[in-house]
C-alpha cells in the first residue's frame, strides 16, 4: 500500500507507526523543474493571447495518433529520460529502464522509490489537445507534442494522481497540493500558447485564479 508523507505522520501522531520511514527524508527531494516555465507575468500575458473557443468534437480521437513514447537517445525514450531528469539517484540498466532511484511528484508532494508508481503526465492531455487544436495536426506534430521535452509538458508525478486527473482541463481538475497552483497554470499556459492550442471559457478563468496565487 502506497502511504504519502503526510499519512506515514499521521500514523507516527497515533502510535500506528513506531519508526521513521524514509519518506520523512525523501520529502526534502527539491521540486522537480522542467524547462521552459514561464515567470508569472509572461503567462498571463500569454493566456491574454489564448485563443478562447468551445472545445471540438471528441470524435476521431486516439491516443495512437499522439505517438510515445519515441527514442530520443540510444535504449532511452521519452518515459526512461523523464524519469532520469526529475528523479534524485536514478540508476538504469542497458535497456535505460530505471531499476531505482527517488521521486518526489510535485503535484501531490509524495515520494516514490519505485518508477512504477510514477506515471509520466502529460501537462496539457493528449485529448484536451485534440478538442483544442491538434485534431487538425500531422501525426508528425501529434507526436512532437506528446513526447516535449523542451516545454514543461511532462511530469514525473504519482500514478494515482494522473489517473484521477484524466484528460480534465484546470476548470474540472486542480492538483492535490494548493501551493502548485502557481506553477501548474504556468506550465499550462506555456504548452497551449506554444502549440497555439485554444482554451474554453472557463479553463481560462480558472487558470487566471491559478495565477493569481503566484
Amino acid at each position: 500500500m502506497k502511504m504519502s508523507f503526510s499519512v506515514v505522520v499521521a500514523l507516527v501522531a497515533t502510535g500506528v507507526v513506531a519508526t521513521p520511514v524514509p519518506h520523512a527524508v525523501e520529502r526534502r527531494l527539491p521540486m522537480p523543474t522542467p524547462p521552459g516555465i514561464p515567470s508569472a507575468s509572461s503567462a498571463r500575458t500569454q493566456l491574454a493571447g489564448l485563443t478562447v473557443q468551445a472545445s471540438g468534437s471528441t470524435s476521431g480521437y486516439s491516443r495512437d495518433l499522439f505517438p510515445h513514447w519515441h527514442i530520443v537517445s540510444g535504449n532511452c525514450d521519452t518515459r526512461e529520460t523523464v524519469l532520469q531528469r526529475d528523479g534524485t539517484g536514478v540508476v538504469t540498466n542497458n535497456a535505460c529502464a530505471a531499476t531505482s532511484g527517488t521521486w518526489l511528484s510535485p503535484y501531490d508532494g509524495a515520494t516514490w522509490t519505485a518508477s512504477s508508481d510514477v506515471d509520466i503526465d502529460h501537462m496539457v492531455p493528449l485529448e484536451n489537445a485534440w478538442v483544442s487544436g491538434a485534431s487538425a495536426w500531422t501525426t508528425a506534430q501529434r507526436e512532437a507534442f506528446a513526447n516535449d521535452l523542451t516545454r514543461p509538458q511532462l511530469w514525473a508525478v504519482t500514478d494515482n494522481v494522473n489517473e484521477s486527473k484524466g484528460d480534465r482541463s484546470p476548470d474540472r481538475w486542480k492538483p492535490p497540493l494548493a501551493s502548485f497552483y502557481c506553477t501548474y497554470a504556468r506550465s499550462w499556459v506555456r504548452v497551449k500558447s506554444y502549440w497555439a492550442l485554444s482554451v474554453t471559457a472557463a479553463e481560462k478563468a480558472a487558470l487566471a485564479s491559478m495565477l493569481d496565487t503566484c
